[in-house]
């Protein structure tokens, strides 16, 4: 009975994840400054983004793009969108309830127990928040505000087309959390993580990098994340 248990959930955890794609995070000499200007990215964005659970098209294409150096892992995001919602917020302030924005959810360990969650609107307004998994099947989480990720840095920047968003990470940040299990990433490191975007023009719309195929707990489903892999 224990064997047959323990293959069970094997074969969930294998029927959920089985469809997660590996996304290239390139390691860079180049100097990248975080000021909303994504033009002078070198390495290949990804995407578009599709309806985050039906796996469809978007109204409004979004594509991200990931570098690291051997301090940060830098974050850029290309959002078209012909009706920017939103404003300049305190930091913090819960922008994912009012705001078209981005968000990046990384989960060192890829347990799924608890990750990171960072936000960003047009405005440059950001919130960095810890989740932790409080429930057997990880439909519920505990949220912290409180956890800040120092040296983090968000920019945004409106254009013609929409808006473009770089954020940077320090590494030495990620080794405060608490259960996290960070380890400073070298090439073939492998996290788990996804990306967002929550776009509230004329429909609503929530789009992601790697859509799930459960419908049971929205963007929050680490099990489904997609793959980042730290690649030369």
């Amino acid at each position: 009975m224990k064997f047959i248990q323990i293959a069970l959930v094997f074969f969930l955890m294998c029927s959920t994840t089985s469809h997660s794609q590996t996304i290239p995070i390139f390691k860079t000499n180049q100097k990248l400054i975080v000021d909303g200007d994504v033009s002078d990215w070198k390495t290949p964005f990804s995407g578009p983004f599709v309806i985050h659970n039906t796996f469809e098209k978007a109204s409004q294409n979004t594509t991200v793009a990931f570098a690291w150096n051997d301090e940060n892992l830098y974050i850029a995001f290309r959002s078209l969108d012909s009706k920017i919602i939103g404003s300049k917020q305190k930091k913090d302030f819960p922008i994912f309830r009012t705001d078209d924005l981005v968000e990046i959810f990384i989960d060192p360990d890829g347990y799924g127990q608890n990750y990171i969650e960072i936000g960003v609107n047009a405005f440059s307004t950001n919130y960095d928040m810890l989740l932790k998994c409080i429930s057997a099947e990880c439909g519920g989480w505990k949220t912290s505000m409180d956890f800040d990720i120092e040296g983090l840095e968000t920019i945004s920047k409106i254009t013609s087309e929409g808006f473009c968003t770089e954020i940077k990470i320090p590494f030495s940040s990620l080794e405060k959390i608490e259960n996290g299990n960070f380890k400073k990433p070298e090439i073939g490191t492998k996290w788990k993580g996804n990306a967002f975007r929550i776009d509230y023009s004329s429909n609503t719309e929530y789009h992601s990098l790697q859509p799930y195929k459960s419908l049971k707990f929205g963007f929050h489903q680490p099990r489904e994340f997609a793959v980042f892999e730290f690649v030369e």
